[in-house]
């Protein structure tokens, strides 16, 4: 099965990499008088640091040492310092791979971690599964991952194994959110939403296209554009509760998704995710399509109200130069009368 990449390299490392900046040094990997205690008791200097150092790492970023892992030199030398070390020490540490696995096995024994296996890794799964539908994007669903296993002591699977998890529930929980839509429309509802991608306008665009291709007017033409997709919407008779319960971010993305497809492309698909795609369109267009409409008669009685001030401020301003020119000729007369 290939791998699936659902997360960037700065994500991954986000999640993974090892802290090196000072605050997150003291606030992760500061041993306490217990800590020491177990770490003394391995007798030479390069167990007690890689055992430190193994101890620090389970705790966050809540994994193992990965075989042959640059360590950075912040850390080697944060940790040391707690325990009179350098980090030379640490070359020669887990030269037999069996060291490295005996300190893994003391860790779990004494601190409670778990393996990412078995029921732990099941129940993991499943709770992974409820956390999809509310998850904002990848990066979100697989921070929360991390969180869990780490307030569960997990040990953290590979960031693959991580990936591929996260990806299947979120794929799954989009099934889910597509099946919970149809099956709320009944057989007329079905067919009325099929038969926008039947249907042409003027033997060029199907219906669904038709409905999509909208704009805010300036003029009627504009506004009885609008009207005929709004009245076409409306004979559909969908209501918004079809969409009660789902997640609005979960709506916006399948509106999205609907509206990067053409007809035959909609009708390739899935019944129930076509459906779903279908009545989620119908509805937020739907209601563009209304506050277009109100948009479209506010330019139209702002343009008519603009026309007709414009109208009556010449009319204004030939009013005040025919009454001047008058008080002129008055004037004129007035001093020809006087003479």
């Amino acid at each position: 099965m290939p791998r699936r990449h659902i997360l960037t390299e700065k994500q991954r490392s986000a999640l993974i990499d090892l802290p090196t900046d000072e605050p997150s040094l003291l606030k992760h990997y500061t041993l306490a008088d217990d800590d020491l205690g177990y770490i003394r008791e391995r007798r030479r200097p390069e167990n007690r640091l890689g055992f430190a150092l193994q101890l620090c790492v389970l705790r966050y970023p809540d994994r193992a040492l990965y075989p042959g892992e640059l360590i950075p030199k912040e850390v080697i030398s944060f940790i040391g310092s707690q325990i009179g070390i350098t980090g030379d020490a640490l070359l020669s540490y887990a030269a037999r791979r069996q060291t490295r696995q005996e300190h893994m096995d003391a860790l779990r024994y004494i601190y409670g971690y778990k393996t990412f296996s078995g029921q732990g890794a099941r129940d993991l799964k499943k709770w992974l599964e409820g956390q999809a539908e509310d998850a904002r994007s990848n990066e979100d669903i697989a921070r929360r991952f991390v969180i869990e296993c780490r307030c569960t002591q997990t040990i953290l699977p590979s960031i693959s194994t991580i990936e591929r998890l996260c990806a299947d529930a979120l794929v799954a929980a989009e099934r889910r959110i597509e099946t919970r839509i149809a099956n709320r429309l009944d057989d007329n509802m079905r067919s009325r939403l099929d038969g926008l991608l039947k249907d042409m306008v003027d033997d060029r665009l199907t219906r669904f296209i038709w409905l999509r291709r909208f704009e805010v007017g300036s003029n009627s033409a504009g506004a009885i554009r609008l009207l005929d997709r709004l009245e076409c919407l409306q004979e559909l008779e969908l209501s918004s509760d079809i969409l009660s319960g789902v997640i609005p971010h979960r709506i916006t993305r399948l509106r999205r998704q609907g509206e990067r497809y053409f007809a035959d492309g909609l009708r390739d698909i899935s019944r129930d995710r076509r459906l779903a795609i279908l009545t989620i369109c119908a509805l937020e267009w739907k209601a563009a399509i209304a506050d277009a409409v109100v948009e479209t008669h506010d330019r139209i009685v702002g343009k008519t109200w603009r026309e007709a001030k414009k109208l009556c401020d010449t009319k204004i301003d030939d009013a005040k130069i025919s009454v001047h020119q008058s008080g002129l000729e008055f004037v004129h007369r007035s001093r020809n009368f006087t003479a």
